[in-house]
């Protein structure tokens, strides 16, 4: 609602009062020698704002927290974390204990798995005690010497926040295009480089997602502008290499704000494709890569819940598509009849696997599949001769298929990963079923696989439905009930989570700690049903499944209501605010990472980056069914006058995903109704977004303050 966003001239009626209040606040600080519970925390002063809607009138007493260039708010901001200091400041030598014991166990040089691509050897490098890869090839062989692309420690000098993405060569080899965000606002600008003088070009591509597609004349690219206002990536331009970016022009527009769009080079270098695409609906256009002053034709035009993803090979598009196929299907189509009428099955529906990913070689067709909540990799021959599936031999695992930019290869690369096992890069030889570890991930110090066990257990939902768990611990744990434990969860946009190993996740382990995934409903785990049972008007599925999750692990006395925390975060942050306003008694302690809380204010307001593109997934609050649904959950609108778990939350001022003020909000609004003592705390970045500080160690400095949170609330101190 544009009305949202209007001048807030009530606010500076009353900047009098807050500089009064704030100055009070950080001028004279606290007493350092006060326990935590008598330092007053900051109250956010409440000023009435009416939102009303289908004639209901909802308050909002914060909403003047959402004026992000207000300097009021960046002081109450910093006021919150001037009392994050001030309480935790009896932990700072556990902070710093475990800082560095995780980013002790990282090795501080080393290099990813180098893969080929058109008779260059790429990889990632990284060197003692800095933050950012250097970006690396090697001619022919990995004997050849070695060519620095990039060296982003260099780049990022002077910057607070630096991230690098899109990296991508063209035709020739011989020059790169890569996208830079200094704010974390996923606004890219747009660099070229020549790789043989080591130049940067004076190209310069602002508000873009960061990527470019080349054109085989290796000088014309193609790119995504972002809506400088909702971040909504909406127009594909064309630049061709020394000319003014003013004079770009433009080839494709999305016109429908529920879609965003975007462009990529096929496998096979042949075609450039233009895709738009929303929760339940896709559409893709191609053009030869030798011809970018051609047009773009669709392949099939959109249609309400028709979903599908396109590569390229021989004479053939290869398709994956829900087209009469929930758990989707695979196809082919020639060049030259695109439309799904010409869609051939080469790979059959099945209601018990979901196909979620294909990888197309000269020879075979490597498809990962997912079923009982696992993945598999299936090899097929293109003639037919043969198939099987690759064997991992754990109870709960994850394996995928990892960076295969070769077409005429036997060999495919994949990952794979457990609980207990560190990421592992391998080679398979598809004809000769060989498989070689490249590479394991390097766990620094005592670390060995056998002293963990990982389990998997399930737990009865509210409606009779079977929730996987998985779980790990180290071995020798006693199930007592007396056992710290944190359980995951997220559950939306079908994004399944994984059993996947973390060694910083050890600090928790080796301490004693149950660390389990909660597979709820909004994922893919069990297949798309999975998924559709957990979006919409039937979301709380999601909540209760996590509930019923904390219940299983804790009748299995893995643990007990005084020892289990839960963490969530983004969506998994409107997890953790559900079922904490449902069941408050179950946890001892919610972590709430970038937490989506407001929900009916975010969804009416289509100024907001995500809004428009995400009304298949949580519904339209503009309809009365899905704003009085919404509103029976929404965790902002929620908040009771009851006890409450202690909670930490945190956020990036620069969050383009969730913005900074809806957890700001909610805490605020928290501190108001609560009614018991336990510790509440705001955790603000002020140089970062959504995904935390920039760096490969700077980001675990919150990580050991949230590991430092909870022992501190079970009263662990070292």
């Amino acid at each position: 609602m544009k009305t949202l966003n209007s001048p807030r001239w009530w606010l500076r009626a009353l900047i009098g009062y807050a500089i009064i209040y704030l100055t009070f606040f950080v001028g004279f600080g606290f007493t350092q020698e006060k326990k935590a519970e008598e330092i007053k925390p900051p109250v956010a002063k409440k000023i009435k704002k009416e939102l009303t809607i289908h004639g209901d009138t909802r308050i909002d007493n914060y909403f003047w927290l959402n004026e992000r260039d207000n300097p009021e708010v960046i002081d109450y901001l910093k006021a919150e974390n001037e009392y994050l200091k001030t309480v935790m400041k009896h932990t700072e030598s556990l902070k710093e204990k475990l800082y560095k014991e995780i980013i002790g166990r990282i090795k501080q040089t080393d290099r990813s798995v180098p893969y080929k691509d058109q008779g260059y050897y790429y990889y990632t490098r990284y060197e003692e005690a800095k933050e950012y890869p250097i970006y690396c090839r090697k001619k022919g062989s990995l004997e050849a010497q070695e060519e620095i692309l990039l060296n982003v420690n260099e780049m990022a000098e002077g910057y607070k926040f630096f991230s690098v993405a899109g990296f991508t060569v063209s035709s020739d080899n011989n020059l790169i295009a890569y996208g830079v965000d200094t704010v974390s606002r996923r606004k890219y600008t747009i660099y070229f480089k020549n790789l043989k003088t080591g130049e940067i070009l004076k190209d310069k591509i602002p508000i873009t997602s960061g990527r470019a597609a080349w054109a085989n004349d290796n000088k014309t690219v193609f790119y995504t502008i972002r809506d400088e206002e909702t971040l909504r990536p909406y127009k594909i331009m064309k630049h061709v290499l020394g000319t003014d970016v003013s004079t770009d022009k433009e080839i494709f527009r999305e016109t429908d704000v529920t879609f965003n769009t975007f462009v990529y080079k096929s496998k096979s270098k042949k075609f450039l494709l233009i895709g738009s695409s929303h929760t339940l609906s896709s559409e893709y256009r191609f053009l030869a890569a030798d011809n970018p002053e051609g047009e773009f034709k669709i392949l099939q035009p959109r249609e309400k819940d028709l979903l599908y993803r396109v590569d390229h090979y021989k004479d053939k598009f290869y398709i994956r598509t829900n087209l009469k196929a929930k758990n989707f299907r695979f196809m082919e189509t020639p060049i030259d009849k695109t439309t799904k009428e010409n869609w051939k099955e080469v790979i059959p529906h099945r209601k018990d696997v979901l196909l979620e990913d294909f990888e197309v070689f000269k020879d075979f067709l490597v498809v990962n599949e997912r079923k009982d909540g696992l993945t598999h990799l299936r090899i097929i021959r293109w003639d037919g001769k043969s198939e099987h599936y690759l064997d991992f031999g754990e109870e709960t695992y994850v394996a995928y298929i990892s960076n295969n930019p070769e077409f005429d290869t036997d060999l495919v690369r994949f990952g794979y990963m457990s609980l207990t096992t560190p990421n592992s890069v391998f080679d398979y030889h598809m004809k000769t079923r060989e498989k070689k570890l490249l590479k394991q991930q390097e766990v620094v110090g005592d670390f060995e696989s056998k002293n963990y066990k990982a389990e998997r257990l399930y737990a009865t939902a509210k409606d009779g439905i079977k929730v996987p768990i998985s779980l790990v611990y180290r071995k020798g744990l006693k199930k007592n009930g007396d056992n710290p434990c944190l359980l995951y969860g997220y559950g939306s946009y079908g994004a399944s989570m994984d059993p996947y190993f973390s060694s910083v996740r050890l600090s928790l382990l080796d301490r004693g700690f149950v660390f389990a995934i909660a597979h709820i409903r909004g994922g893919q785990e069990m297949g798309r049903w999975w998924y559709e049972d957990g979006k919409l008007l039937k979301k709380k599925n999601t909540f209760t499944d996590f509930i019923a999750c904390a219940e299983q692990i804790i009748k299995e006395k893995f643990t007990s209501p005084e020892k289990l925390f839960a963490n969530g975060a983004s969506a998994g942050g409107l997890l953790m605010g559900a079922v904490v306003n449902m069941r408050p008694d179950l946890f001892k302690g919610i972590i709430a990472g970038v937490p989506w809380v407001d929900v009916i204010t975010t969804m009416l307001d289509d100024s907001i980056p995500l809004t428009t593109a995400e009304f298949d997934e949580w519904g339209d609050p503009k309809k009365k069914e899905y704003y009085d649904y919404m509103l029976s959950y929404s965790p902002y609108d929620n908040v009771e006058a009851k006890d409450y778990p202690a909670m930490m939350v945190t956020t990036g001022l620069h969050d383009s995903q969730v913005q900074y003020f809806e957890p700001a909000k909610w805490v605020a609004k928290l501190r108001a109704l609560k009614t018991d003592k336990n510790l509440l705390i705001l955790d603000t970045d002020m140089t970062s977004g959504h995904g935390g500080a920039s760096g490969r160690f700077r980001r675990y400095k919150r990580t050991a303050l949230i590991y430092t949170f909870m022992l501190d609330q079970l009263g662990i101190k070292e």
